[in-house]
């Protein structure tokens, strides 16, 4: 009797921990729905705009720039454009005040496709931009063919055309219909894809594409493009100690610097605004496929935030890293501003 009363008590309190513990996920997730109800609109507006400003100041190639490193830059502020439209606007802030209605119309399948396209697009562009300034830095005979806006170009438009191509897979995958709940799952996905292996490794080979792969490509060409710096710095400053000019800049050295400082700000600011979206995307096809570990759904939820601000964040690195960028900005900010106070005052 005693015994049962101890295993008794031992089921009684494991299942109160269970209870409270499930108690404060609840507490978490909705702490932060209210937060996204004030973050999202709030990130929509600043979304549109810096991505609109850069689009403008980079256009007008007056940043001192090369003309395929501005490519680049642009196609990944028109990606991420896209994003804060589709995703942020048609997705997010829908779902963050509940608009239920939006589950009687039956286009969340295609909606889907376009998303998960513009997506891969921003991602991949970042990982074709960390490329070409691998080639600019470490390659130096091959930087004359390859850095160019001809092959910027090629490359951006074969990027679009396979994301878009890969990604036509999710209308099948999805239904037509929004989640009736409108809640972080987006699209209705019946119970047969969920746990269907077929379905479960074709999301898990997107999750690895997108952003799986280009992490670990990203942060393969930064190392190989460090190793290289370093290197040519210690060969270049026993040249000039050799040629006693070493109390001179050296204008080399100088544009390898500037062009490191833009490729890891943008480097790092995806790898570090991606990581949890992709840890939990990851986790939730192996846990449908297994039904194995558990993770709370609020990280989701802000692994969703902090991918959505990847989209906001470009502009501030290019005003911090590139002086000419910032002087461009200054200019389309403050002109306007300045003739429309003139104009009210006067």
């Amino acid at each position: 009797m005693l015994n049962w009363s101890v295993s008794e008590a031992i089921v009684l309190d494991t299942s109160s921990s269970i209870v409270s513990q499930g108690m404060n996920v609840n507490l978490v997730f909705a702490a932060i729905q209210e937060i996204e109800k004030i973050y999202y609109p709030i990130l929509a507006v600043v979304g549109v705009s810096v991505n609109v400003v850069t689009i403008v100041i980079l256009s007008r190639g007056k940043c001192g720039l090369s003309s395929s490193t501005t490519c680049y830059l642009v196609a990944m502020a028109s990606a991420d454009l896209l994003v804060v439209f589709l995703d942020l606007i048609l997705r997010q802030i829908p779902i963050a005040y509940q608009l239920r209605s939006l589950k009687f119309i039956p286009v969340c399948n295609i909606h889907a496709v376009l998303l998960y396209a513009v997506t891969d697009c921003s991602v991949w562009f970042t990982v074709a931009f960390t490329f070409d300034r691998f080639i600019v830095i470490c390659c130096q005979k091959l930087k004359s063919r390859y850095c160019t806006d001809r092959t910027a170009a090629w490359v951006l438009g074969t990027v679009a055309v396979l994301s878009t191509s890969k990604d036509t897979s999710w209308y099948f995958m999805l239904t037509a219909w929004y989640w009736r709940n409108n809640s972080p799952w987006f699209c209705y996905m019946e119970t047969r894809i969920k746990i269907s292996r077929f379905w479960g490794v074709i999301e898990l080979l997107h999750n690895i594409f997108t952003p799986g792969l280009p992490f670990v490509l990203i942060l393969l060409l930064n190392v190989l493009t460090v190793r290289d710096i370093l290197v040519s710095s210690r060969a270049r400053k026993r040249l000039r100690n050799e040629s006693n000019v070493n109390s001179q800049k050296d204008p080399e050295m100088e544009s390898r610097r500037k062009s490191i400082i833009l490729l890891f700000a943008i480097s790092g600011n995806f790898i570090v605004l991606w990581s949890i979206l992709m840890t939990y995307s990851m986790w939730w096809r192996i846990f449908n496929m297994a039904m194995y570990g558990y993770m709370p759904v609020f990280v989701l939820e802000i692994g969703f935030m902090m991918q959505l601000l990847s989209c906001c964040t470009n502009t501030c690195i290019y005003a911090i890293t590139q002086r000419n960028f910032r002087k461009q900005l200054i200019n389309v900010v403050y002109i306007p501003l300045y003739k429309i106070v003139h104009y009210i005052k006067y």
